[in-house]
């Protein structure tokens, strides 16, 4: 779920004017809150990066009736989400849910609303035009492209400052959302 344009759903917005097939107005910029938020499905490769799918062909892996519910739950749950973050002043940019089947029933399965699935922004920090800071684990990524890996097992040993920062971010997201310390 995209509620803001940004990441990968920016990249592609320039250089397609539309994000997962769905054309979206002109002159929008980074980070710029979307009209209504989009449904933009991937499907897990088996190597690498989720795969963006449309909705049609969405609808040719799962059927017509599992992707339109897929669709409402996770409009319904990003939108419950992004109205509770907004009143401890987190925006939720972008979010991923996923989904599997359990005789023939859709469930939520993973993790759901954290920084590592999720894109959490600074209301107050919130400019229009640029990429914002984030809760996220933006410095394991920047140190891993810094550090040269080509993305093959196995991982390089992150740096203890590298952890700590991470960390502190996960925890500032948890107890702004949450009201609570973490010890």
């Amino acid at each position: 779920m995209r509620g803001y344009l940004s990441g990968s759903g920016w990249a592609e917005y320039e250089q397609y004017g539309a994000i997962s097939g769905l054309p979206l107005p002109k002159g929008l910029t980074e980070s710029q809150e979307l009209p209504q938020p989009l449904f933009t499905p991937t499907t897990k490769a088996e190597t690498g990066h989720d795969q963006p799918l449309t909705m049609d062909e969405m609808k040719m892996v799962v059927g017509e009736d599992v992707a339109e519910e897929m669709k409402e739950k996770s409009l319904a749950i990003y939108s419950y989400a992004r109205e509770y973050a907004q009143t401890k002043g987190i925006i939720i940019a972008d979010t991923k849910i996923e989904f599997g089947m359990v005789n023939d029933r859709l469930i939520l399965i993973d993790e759901l609303l954290t920084p590592d699935s999720s894109r959490f922004w600074e209301a107050e920090q919130y400019k229009v035009g640029q990429a914002q800071p984030s809760y996220d684990k933006q410095p394991v990524r920047d140190w891993l492209v810094q550090s040269g890996w080509d993305k093959e097992p196995p991982a390089p040993m992150l740096p203890p400052e590298v952890i700590e920062a991470t960390t502190k971010r996960y925890r500032q997201a948890y107890e702004r959302l949450t009201g609570q310390k973490l010890e």
